[in-house]
């Protein structure tokens, strides 16, 4: 408006409610007075106002600018004052990140019911190597999250929801952390293994699209320890996908392994950890016979945690009286802030774990017997991705060598082959 003004040859007017609806700021203000000083604006008219363009009619055109400036300026300390006392009490400001949804009764966020338990899933493949950012879009449109127009997510918003600390239960709002007073969905160590994993792929290598190989990854060649890759070829009156050596360390005399051959070894593999229907239910009984016996639950851990968070909780204070005293500086407290903060919200993670666990070894147990369960299941089946995941999940130093998949086993994995020989030695009938 003032550059239309200025451009213009003839004095103008101007209609405006109030002084306050022409200038919020002392340059706007100033540039109008100097205007009507130089004669380009010859008459202002508001309804609610007065102004005559006389010593005493700008003097009080100065001190209605002057008030709006002091309205605007004390407007936006007043929000500002706002957003800080909502983020000290844990408050989400603004509309809720994807997975909750905003609470208007408690001026807060809560999780979604449905796209929670979508989001804390996607972190948990993702954080299993099983997607890249647009496979995963493709996974959460499957799952019901997609956008307003009903399409993919695109991966900037894939990777943005990846990358807040948001469902961790933190708000990190200009550089500063804040502790949330809401239910995170995605625990703190899966948070962490999702930021290694885009991290590592910041500059992936290009490749071609339609490939699909489902145990890329998962072997090294054990003759020189590069990594093991795959490709199409033709052969037997068909095209396959092989595997084979990069050869990236030097000469390497390890020959292609066709896929289908190392999914039945893989998979003959499993069967050595599979344990039959009759002896997963004996061991699930035995495992709630156990967890009836267990009348009480040691409370020494719960203490223990309770009494760390409270040391938190003192050394929060101890840092912000010595910021507000001016005893260390704001940069230094910022990192002390979030490092303690972080270090809170693992102990909450730890002590809603332990109330909702019962922090004993019944749960790693049935997770052993549920796992020897699946690996009964994949031992026939044809789901790829799902084999991969287990043998990482049980195998250690994985190996292509001389054709052959190659695999230990972890512990307590470890034990099942060996009492197993042992019992099929003891009862079962020799072959003659």
């Amino acid at each position: 408006m003032l550059a239309r003004i200025n451009e213009c040859s003839e004095p103008l007017g101007l209609l405006a409610w109030h002084p306050d609806r022409l200038a919020k700021n002392s340059v706007d203000g100033g540039q109008i007075i100097y205007l009507i000083d130089t004669g380009k604006l010859v008459s202002l008219r508001f309804p609610t106002f007065w102004f005559e363009p006389t010593p005493q009619g700008l003097f009080m055109l100065q001190v209605a600018f002057g008030q709006s400036k002091y309205y605007s300026d004390n407007l936006s300390e007043n929000v500002k004052r706002g957003i800080r006392q909502k983020l000290r009490r844990g408050e989400w400001i603004g509309l809720a990140p994807l997975g909750y949804v905003n609470n208007p009764k408690t001026r807060n966020i809560e999780p979604d019911p449905t796209k929670a338990r979508v989001i804390s899933k996607a972190f948990e493949e993702f954080a299993q190597g099983r997607h890249t950012l647009e496979s995963l879009a493709e996974r959460l449109k499957f799952l019901g999250v997609a956008s307003k127009k009903g399409k993919r997510l695109c991966k900037a918003v894939v990777k943005h929801t990846l990358s807040n600390p948001i469902y961790t239960g933190i708000i990190v709002h200009n550089g500063e952390t804040y502790e949330g007073k809401f239910q995170p969905i995605v625990s703190r160590a899966t948070f962490e293994i999702v930021q290694k994993i885009l991290k590592d792929r910041a500059k992936p290598r290009k490749s071609k699209k339609g490939h699909n190989f489902p145990f890329v990854g998962l072997l090294r060649c054990g003759e020189c320890g590069a990594a093991v890759t795959a490709q199409y070829a033709h052969g037997h009156g068909g095209t396959y996908r092989y595997y084979r050596c990069t050869k990236r360390l030097g000469p390497c005399s390890q020959r292609y392994l066709r896929e289908d051959l190392l999914a039945t070894q893989l998979k003959d593999s499993l069967s050595k950890v599979a344990l039959c229907q009759d002896w997963i239910e004996k061991m699930r009984a035995q495992v709630e016979i156990w967890e009836k016996e267990q009348t009480q639950v040691s409370k020494s851990f719960a203490q223990n945690l309770e009494l760390k968070i409270k040391e938190t909780d003192e050394k929060l204070d101890k840092s912000v009286n010595a910021f507000l005293d001016g005893t260390i500086e704001k940069e230094t407290y910022l990192i002390k802030k979030d490092e303690l903060i972080k270090v809170k919200t693992e102990l909450l993670e730890k002590k809603r774990d332990f109330w909702r666990k019962g922090n004993n070894w019944n749960e790693p147990l049935r997770e052993w017997i549920n796992t020897a369960c699946s690996a009964e299941k994949l031992a026939t089946s044809e789901d790829f991705y799902e084999i991969k995941d287990l043998v990482e999940k049980i195998g250690t130093n994985r190996r292509l060598l001389d054709r052959k998949a190659l695999f230990d086993f972890k512990e307590p994995f470890d034990l099942i082959p060996e009492y197993k020989s042992s019992y099929e030695k003891k009862f079962l009938p020799k072959r003659i």
